[in-house]
């Protein structure tokens, strides 16, 4: 705005051919002479043309300033008569045309202005407003620490202030969970949380433990139950309403795919469990059907509707889009199937026996036009196209190759047009020849964990993937989980820490019980560190790059002192030790924020030995929310302590 001014004043008196004009010092602060007093006998234009002069001027300055003093206004500071003096009124300037300006005094709590500045120069502890009013020109001082504020409709005030180290800790925590599970099926818990940067969030999550009846799946000798467990994280783009979808849809989805595959096997006396083949082949179907759902079943309803109301509501989900990264972890086996369709990315972290540092193992491919695997599928796919990916993206617009959604990519250009005339949408693109060109079918590997050995895996979205590597996600799980265990972690959640310690320490206590001894607080416990794109086509932090930040496992700019390891990856990824680029990065709104983070969603599931009853109860076989690293901590929780409403279970 300050510049705005600037640029306008300098304008307007770039056509004089006059020496430097004299100066009038409005509180210590120079301006040019087009707005000081000015006597008519020195004038020799016409009076015509001096009138057209002084006219245009307010004019100017207040299409150049209306945008500062409305937001001044709104800003809810009192308008002070003392601060605030008439120019010209509307009977001077018709008469004499002569202009005057009045001094303002400094801001209370301000540093008072600088001598010396250059004309229309504004010092930076003060905005100055130019207002013009019913014919008459006012100056003004805004505070220039005054907050920048908003009326809403729906969220209320919004206020722009710079976060306090504390306020973007409670900002953190906001979303966090974490959960103890005591069923002894080789998972002992997970960790959850989420950092808006879109309003509202586009990301969204789920979680599920399944227990499998013996009708449908024998459980391991020794055993009386077997579990499925999914964990998912979804990344939606151009809105919400897809990942939302995901959420309520996708496990169910696979849950029923999976089950008519399990029970298929049980008539086959040569197997015990489907062929691993077999299983992802049912979590690629079931991912299919709901994005045909989705896509295509929502036009037929739509068409046969007649309604825009009825269209807005169900082509939402296809008109946005979302990256889906599912997890399915077979407790009797101990396979863990990951499913991606897009660029989210989970990564296993496994501790060596004799070192004492971990590696880290990436579970699945970033799936983007600028991946090379997915460009060659594409071109094979879509022959004589040449922009089928252009810049890294499909048809030089959507990063992800693969997505839930994004029906323009997957309608025929005649549907679009249908869609376009009958209800709303947009002109297909140009490029537009066969489609589709994207697809929900999922890239599905199958890893065999180790509880054993403390295996862990994080799932995320790519805004934590591109504030980090992964050997930085698996060394900092891994210092934290060092922390953990000599107890130097030196902040909680706020939450209450004393309902459920025994069962934090219980589960501490049984997955530290076969591990080495924690490694050099100096750098971050982890093996075969790289810089560069590793070469399954995971893609280098570009936050990194472009901030110039390093990328190794020292751990000089690293913290440890969140009780939630998800918690714990966010902080890092978003400053660490730099409480200032937290803070910063923390405080910058919506949708500006996006230039600079991506949304955030960080799932880390622990895998482990630990003890857990039959029956299936909290604490002895069920799941229990661990109170002192979740910020949610059940506000419908018993006397006693535990969850009253546990959202992992079906």
């Amino acid at each position: 705005m300050r510049r705005a001014v600037i640029q306008n004043l300098r304008t307007l008196r770039r056509p004089s051919p006059r020496k430097a004009l004299k100066q009038l010092r409005v509180g210590h602060v120079a301006f040019p002479r087009a707005i000081a007093t000015r006597s008519t006998s020195t004038q020799s234009a016409p009076p015509s043309m001096r009138l057209s002069r002084r006219v245009s001027l307010p004019i100017a300055l207040g299409v150049a300033t209306a945008a500062s003093y409305y937001a001044w206004q709104q800003s809810g500071a009192p308008f002070s008569t003392a601060s605030v003096s008439p120019t010209v009124t509307g009977a001077a300037a018709a008469s004499s045309t002569s202009y005057s300006t009045a001094a303002t005094a400094p801001a209370p709590n301000h540093r008072a202005p600088v001598d010396g500045l250059g004309a229309g120069e504004v010092p930076e502890a003060v905005r100055k407003a130019l207002i013009v009013d019913q014919g008459q020109l006012y100056t003004a001082q805004i505070p220039a620490d005054q907050p920048i504020s908003k009326e809403t409709d729906h969220s209320g005030r919004k206020v722009l202030e710079m976060l306090t180290p504390a306020q973007a800790d409670a900002k953190l925590r906001t979303n966090e969970e974490s959960y103890l599970v005591g069923r002894g099926e080789g998972v002992v818990r997970y960790d959850v949380v989420q950092i808006p940067s879109n309003d509202p969030i586009e990301d969204d999550h789920i979680e599920k433990i399944v227990e499998i009846p013996s009708t449908i799946a024998a459980p391991a000798p020794g055993k009386t139950r077997s579990d499925w467990m999914f964990w998912g994280v979804f990344d939606g783009h151009a809105g919400w309403t897809t990942s939302a979808k995901l959420r309520q849809a996708l496990v169910s989805y696979v849950a029923r795919e999976l089950n008519a595959t399990y029970k298929s096997a049980l008539h086959d006396p040569a197997r015990t469990f489907p062929a691993g083949a077999a299983v992802d082949a049912a979590i690629k179907t079931a991912f299919l059907k709901l994005d045909h759902e989705i896509t295509h079943d929502s036009v037929q309803k739509v068409l046969k509707s007649q309604s825009k109301a009825v269209a807005a509501e169900i082509l939402a989900p296809a008109l946005s889009g979302s990256c889906a990264l599912l997890s399915f972890y077979e407790s009797r086996s101990k396979e863990l199937r990951v499913a991606c369709t897009g660029d989210s990315r989970a990564v296993l972290g496994r501790r060596s026996a004799t070192s004492g540092k971990w590696t880290a193992t990436p579970l699945s491919v970033d799936q983007t036009g600028g991946t090379a695997s997915e460009d060659a599928r594409l071109r094979a796919e879509h022959p004589n196209e040449p922009y089928v990916t252009a810049n890294g993206r499909i048809l030089g617009g959507l990063e992800p190759s693969r997505a839930f959604g994004d029906a323009v990519y997957k309608w025929s250009k005649a549907t679009q047009e249908q869609i376009k005339s009958a209800y709303f949408g947009r002109t297909p693109s140009k490029y537009l020849k066969t489609p589709p060109y994207v697809t929900a079918e999922p890239v599905v590997t199958t890893t065999t964990v180790e509880p054993a050995r403390g295996d862990f895996v994080v799932m995320a979205t790519d805004g934590l993937w591109e504030m980090l590597t992964n050997e930085e996600v698996v060394g900092l799980v891994g210092q934290w989980l060092d922390a953990q265990g000599s107890g130097s972690s030196n902040t909680t959640s706020g939450a209450n820490t004393n309902n459920n310690n025994n069962s934090t320490a219980g589960w501490l206590k049984s997955w530290f019980r076969t591990q080495p001894p924690p490694s050099s607080p100096a750098s971050l416990p982890i093996e075969h560190h790289h810089d560069q794109e590793s070469p399954t086509g995971q893609r280098a932090p570009m936050r990194q790059q472009q901030w110039n930040l390093p990328s190794s496992p020292q751990a000089s700019r690293f913290v440890t002192q969140d009780k939630n390891a998800a918690t714990h990856l966010v902080r890092n990824a978003l400053g660490g030790k730099d409480t200032d680029m937290l803070c910063s990065l923390l405080t910058l709104p919506s949708p500006f924020s996006r230039r600079y983070r991506d949304d955030l969603t960080v799932q880390v599931i622990f895998f482990g030995e630990g003890d857990g009853g039959e029956d299936g109860s909290g604490g002895g076989g069920g799941v229990e929310l661990n109170r002192e690293a979740s910020a949610t901590a059940c506000a419908n929780a018993d006397a006693g302590g535990r969850g009253g409403e546990v959202k992992a279970r079906l």
